[in-house]
């Protein structure tokens, strides 16, 4: 941890700080919501278990303003091919209609699962260069007022 300890304000850098997370977030749904009128519905997880209660897989997301954002969204390795990504998936999009999305936006690095999500309708929007390895940062949206797409 670093900090800079002139007259006035410290500034401290350091370590993930879920308090200042927590903060920021507030701060800025409040700023958010009094410039567009849209209110913040927060934050939702999908999760699956087995019989023993492990993970199989999980998704977290937070929607705000009619979009549904993806943050993370993992099945274990054993558990790929059987299809829970995409009923975890289907669950958080209904989740986010539930809550009045209309539409929603994920990021994937060219090594994980933009073909998986361009399998469940998500189109690309722009992409990032530079992630190691010769890969990139895909930014997917999908709109969820268009018939659903059946995966393939």
């Amino acid at each position: 941890m670093t900090s800079d300890h002139g007259p006035g304000p410290v500034l401290i850098t350091g370590g993930h700080d879920t308090d200042l997370d927590d903060r920021l977030t507030e701060e800025l749904i409040a700023f958010n919501s009094a410039a567009t009128g849209a209110h913040d519905r927060g934050a939702f997880s999908v999760k699956v278990l087995d019989e023993a209660g492990e993970l199989v897989g999980g998704l977290t997301a937070a929607t705000w303003g009619g979009l549904c954002g993806i943050e993370l969204l993992w099945v274990r390795e054993g558990s790929r091919e059987d299809g829970w990504g995409g009923r975890i998936l289907g669950a958080a999009e209904a989740e986010a209609r539930r809550r009045g999305c209309d539409r929603v936006a994920v990021s994937s690095f060219t090594f994980q699962a933009p073909g998986f999500y361009r399998r469940h309708g998500y189109a690309e929007t722009g992409r990032i260069p530079g992630i190691p390895g010769g890969h990139a940062d895909v930014h997917l949206l999908k709109s969820l007022t268009a018939p659903a797409a059946t995966p393939h």
